[in-house]
C-alpha cells in the first residue's frame, strides 16, 4: 500500500487533494483485539478495541513504615517529600473510522498487514452491505463474518454516545450564531424517539437498553428522494442533488395558500406562505422548472411528509425527545433544516428535532458493543478522546460546498475507557437542566476570539514545561514539537468549526490540550513543580495554624477565608501568575495576601458566611479543592482544620489524574499523612473517620459535577453532606459560576486573568466570594 490514503477523490471536483498517513487514521491496529463493520450504500464504518501503552506519572511516599508520626520538618530539609516516577500503564481505547466505499479495499489491506493480534477470529458486520462484501471481508481479514441486526445495532449505538458524550445532541437552527445549539443529555436518556431515514423510514420507540419497538414507518424516505431526484433533475449522486436544493427556491414549483385564496387563510390558521401543493405549479404553469427549484420542492415534500409522521408516532406515545438519523441527514444542513422546520410546525415549537454529532458511528458502535457483550463494556463511563477524534466539519453550504458531502473524507472517532464510572453529584438541585459551563463561547464570538488567541500564546509555555518535566529523555523536544503541532492544529480547526467538538467552552479547550500532552507522553509536565511546592509549604504549615490560634473568633474565619483565597493564586494554569512565579521565586503566601482585592470583593457574600458560621455546625462539607502547595497546604487544610473543629466531617475530593498544578488524589494521600503527623486535629479527623479523601473521577483543570466518580457520590449520600466548596477559576468560574445544588455552596477564586476581571467589572486579582443558601 502507498505511504498515505488519498483524500478528496472519488471523481469529485475538490480543490487540491488532501493526503493523511494511514497510521493516523488506523491508530494502534497492532494492540486491535475485535473488530465491527457497518457498511451502509455509500459510507463504511469500521470500529475497532485495543489496548493503549502510554505514560502515567506515579507518585509514591518515600516513608514506607505506614507511621505518619515519624514525619519530621528537619528529617526532609534536604530530601524531596515524594518520589515522582513515570511507569507505563494499558488503558482501553475504541476506534471508528468512516470512510467512503471506495476505498474499502484499500483500507482492509492496511488492516490486514498490521493486524497483529491473532486471536481476534471473527467480525461483526452489520449495514445493508454486510452481505455484499462479506466474501471480501472473509479474504481480505481472515476473519469470520458474523452478521448482526441492523436495528439492533443502531440502537445499541445511539444508548452508548448518548450515554458517554455530554454533548451529543443538537437543534439546528439555520442562519444563526452558532448553527448547532447543543443539548443537555438527561442523566435518564430513556424513553425516546429514533427516526432513521435511510431508503425509506423505520421509527422506533426505545423505552430501555434493551427493549425498542418498530412503532411505525414510512416507504417515502432518502431513497425516495433521491431516486425521483433522478428522474427529475438527471442527476445521480445523492449529495450533489442536495446541493442543487441548496440552491433552489421551492415556491417557484410549489403551490403556496396565498396562491390559491390571496393571502393567508384565517380561520383555518393558515398561513399565506404554506405550502398547499408540493409541485402544484408544475401542472398549470406552461414552462420549464430548473433542476434546483425541482430537488428544493423535492426536499420539502419529503421532510415535511416525515416530519408529520414523526410528530404523530411522538404524540401517539407521549415522547418528548425525537432523534433523527441515517443517511438522509448525514449532518447535511439542508435536511437538518427541513425536518427542523416541519417538527417546528407540526408540533407548534412543543417537541424539538434533535440531531447527533455522530449519527454516522451508531451502527459500527453497536456491532463492536454486540460483540463485546462478554466484557460488558457498559459496565464502565468512557470520554470522548479530542487527540484523536476529528470533530464535525463546517456546514455552511456556502463555504466548501462540496467538503459537506464528507465524500472522500476519513472521519474518526476515538473513546477512551475510564477507569472509574461516572456519575452525577446527588446534591444537584436538577441534573437534568445543569450546564458546567458559564460560557459558551460558540455564542459568545468576542471571548471565543479571546480565549483561542490566549491558548495559542500560551503554547510556548507549555512545551517549554513539557521538556523541562523529562529532563532526562532525549526524545522530549521532539514529542513536545509534535505536540505544539497537533495543539495548534485543533486551535486553529475551532477558529473555522468552534462547534467541531461540542458546544467550545474554556473547559473543552483546556481538556483538549491535556489529551494531546498525554498523546505525545507528557502525562504530568507539573510534578517536579507540584513536589518542589508542596515540600515549601509544609514547613510553614504550623506556623500559620499557631498565628490562626491566636486570633478572635471572627478576626480567625476572615483570616481563614483570606488564607484561602491566598493560596489559589498559586495557579500556574493563569499566565499572570505564572509569569510572577517563573521571575520571582521568592513570591510567597504573604505577598499572594498582599495582592487581593480588599473587601467589599467584586462578589461578595461574606457576611452572610459569617452569620451562618454562628449558627450549628454543617453536618458534612465536600470540598472540591485546586492546586498544589500554598492552595492546598496553606490555604485549604486550615479551614478543613477549622471545620473539624466545629464537629463537621469533610470530605476532600481531588483529581484522580494530573491536570496544570492541580492536586491529585495521590498526591493529597501523602500530604494529608504528613499534615497530619504535625497536626493532632487533621491526624484525629483521619483516624476518627471524620476526614475523607475521595477522588473526584476528573482530570481536568475545570468541573463537570455531572461525570463525577460513583465512589464519591456514595460517600455524599453516606455522610448527608449539608455543605459544597468549590475553589478555584477553573471549578468555580469557568464552570458552576451558574450551578445550582438542593445544600448550600461556597464558590471562591480569584479572578487571575485581566481580561476575565474587566468583563465581570472588576480588576485583576479581583475576589469572587459566592454562598449560597438551598431554594426554599
Amino acid at each position: 500500500m502507498a505511504a498515505c490514503v488519498e483524500i478528496g477523490g472519488g471523481g469529485h471536483s475538490m480543490d487540491k487533494s488532501i493526503t493523511l498517513p494511514p497510521d493516523e487514521i488506523f491508530r494502534n491496529l497492532e494492540n486491535a483485539k475485535r473488530f465491527a463493520i457497518d457498511i451502509g450504500g455509500s459510507l463504511t464504518k469500521l470500529a475497532y478495541f485495543s489496548t493503549v501503552q502510554h505514560k502515567v506519572a506515579k507518585v509514591r511516599s518515600f516513608d514506607h513504615t505506614g507511621k505518619a508520626s515519624e514525619f519530621c520538618m528537619d528529617e526532609t530539609e534536604d530530601e524531596p517529600l515524594y518520589e515522582v516516577s513515570v511507569q507505563e500503564e494499558i488503558t482501553a481505547r475504541l476506534h471508528f473510522i468512516k470512510f467512503e466505499n471506495a476505498y474499502i479495499e484499500t483500507c482492509l489491506d492496511f488492516v490486514k498487514d498490521h493486524l497483529v493480534n491473532t486471536e481476534t477470529k471473527v467480525i461483526k458486520a452489520t449495514g445493508g452491505g454486510a452481505h455484499k462484501f462479506k466474501d471480501l471481508l472473509e479474504k481480505k481479514l481472515k476473519l469470520k463474518v458474523d452478521k448482526e441486526d441492523e436495528m439492533t445495532c443502531l440502537i445499541k449505538g445511539c444508548n452508548f454516545v448518548l450515554r458517554n458524550i455530554p454533548h451529543e445532541a443538537f437543534v439546528y437552527v439555520k442562519h444563526a450564531e452558532p448553527e448547532f445549539r447543543f443539548q443537555t443529555t438527561h442523566p435518564d436518556i430513556f424513553p425516546y424517539l429514533l427516526v432513521s431515514i435511510g431508503s425509506g423510514v423505520s421509527i422506533v420507540k426505545v423505552e430501555s437498553e434493551d427493549k425498542f419497538e418498530r412503532i411505525g414507518g414510512s416507504s417515502i424516505g432518502g431513497g425516495t428522494f433521491w431516486g425521483l431526484g433522478a428522474l427529475l433533475t438527471k442527476t445521480k449522486r445523492f449529495d450533489e442533488l442536495l446541493q442543487l436544493a441548496s440552491r433552489g427556491q421551492h415556491t417557484n414549483v410549489d403551490m403556496l395558500v396565498k396562491d390559491i385564496y390571496g393571502g393567508a387563510y384565517e380561520s383555518l390558521g393558515l398561513t399565506g406562505d404554506l405550502i398547499a401543493s408540493s409541485f402544484g405549479k408544475s401542472a398549470t404553469a406552461d414552462k420549464e422548472f430548473s433542476k434546483e427549484d425541482m430537488a428544493k420542492s423535492l426536499l420539502h415534500m419529503i421532510s415535511n411528509d416525515i416530519g408529520q409522521l414523526a410528530c404523530l408516532y411522538a404524540k401517539l406515545h407521549n415522547l418528548s425527545r425525537v432523534y433523527f438519523g441515517g443517511f438522509f441527514i448525514r449532518g447535511h444542513p439542508v435536511t437538518m433544516h427541513t425536518i427542523t422546520y416541519s417538527i417546528n410546525f407540526f408540533t407548534k415549537g412543543e417537541v424539538q428535532a434533535l440531531f447527533l454529532r455522530h449519527e454516522g458511528y451508531l451502527g459500527s458502535i453497536g456491532a463492536f458493543l454486540k460483540g463485546a457483550e462478554e466484557d460488558n463494556p457498559n459496565q464502565y463511563s468512557w470520554g470522548e478522546n479530542y487527540a484523536g477524534s476529528s470533530g464535525l466539519m463546517s456546514i455552511s453550504p456556502d463555504m466548501f460546498p462540496m467538503q459537506r458531502t464528507r465524500s472522500g473524507t476519513f472521519d474518526m472517532l476515538e473513546m477512551d475507557r475510564l477507569e472509574r464510572e461516572l456519575v452525577n453529584l446527588p446534591l444537584l438541585l436538577d441534573s437534568s437542566s445543569y450546564i458546567p459551563d458559564t460560557v459558551d463561547l460558540t455564542e459568545d464570538a468576542l471571548a471565543r476570539e479571546y480565549w483561542l488567541s490566549c491558548f495559542e500564546e500560551a503554547l510556548d509555555g507549555v512545551v517549554k514545561r513539557a521538556v523541562a518535566s523529562q529532563p532526562d529523555l532525549q526524545d522530549a523536544r521532539e514529542r513536545a514539537e509534535k505536540f505544539r503541532h497537533k495543539y495548534r492544529h485543533k486551535l486553529q480547526t475551532l477558529r473555522h468549526q468552534p462547534c467541531a467538538y461540542g458546544s467550545l467552552t474554556v473547559r473543552s479547550l483546556l481538556d483538549t490540550r491535556e489529551h494531546c500532552l498525554n498523546e505525545f507522553n507528557f502525562p504530568d509536565p507539573y510534578s517536579q513543580i507540584k513536589q518542589r511546592e508542596n515540600d515549601l509549604a509544609l514547613r510553614y504549615f504550623q506556623k500559620v495554624v499557631s498565628s490562626m490560634e491566636m486570633l478572635s473568633w471572627e478576626d480567625r474565619q476572615f483570616a481563614l477565608v483570606k488564607g484561602l483565597l491566598a493560596g489559589n493564586m498559586f495557579d500556574w494554569g493563569a499566565k499572570a501568575v505564572s509569569d510572577v512565579l517563573e521571575t520571582d521565586p521568592t513570591f510567597g503566601f504573604d505577598e499572594a495576601k498582599r495582592q487581593l482585592q480588599e473587601r467589599p470583593w467584586l462578589v461578595d457574600s461574606y457576611s452572610r458566611w459569617i452569620e451562618r458560621l454562628k449558627g450549628p455546625p454543617h453536618k458534612c462539607a465536600l470540598f472540591f479543592i485546586d492546586n498544589s502547595g500554598i492552595d492546598i497546604i496553606l490555604g485549604v487544610f486550615p479551614l478543613v482544620r477549622e471545620l473539624l473543629c466545629r464537629g463537621t466531617e469533610v470530605v476532600l475530593a481531588s483529581n484522580s489524574g494530573p491536570a496544570l498544578n492541580d492536586v491529585t488524589y495521590n498526591e493529597l494521600q501523602i500530604l494529608t499523612e504528613k499534615i497530619a503527623a504535625m497536626d493532632s486535629v487533621i491526624h484525629s479527623g483521619i483516624t476518627k473517620d471524620r476526614l475523607i479523601l475521595v477522588q473526584s473521577g476528573s482530570s481536568s483543570p475545570c468541573l463537570d459535577l455531572s461525570r463525577l466518580d460513583k465512589g464519591l457520590a456514595t460517600v455524599v449520600n453516606e455522610r448527608h453532606t449539608d455543605l459544597v466548596v468549590i475553589e478555584g477559576m477553573g471549578r468555580a468560574i469557568h464552570t458552576n459560576y451558574y450551578a445550582v445544588l438542593r445544600c448550600e455552596s461556597l464558590k471562591l477564586a480569584v479572578i487571575k486573568n485581566s481580561w476575565l476581571a474587566e468583563r465581570l467589572g472588576g480588576k485583576i486579582y479581583s475576589v469572587v466570594f459566592k454562598y449560597e443558601q438551598p431554594r426554599e
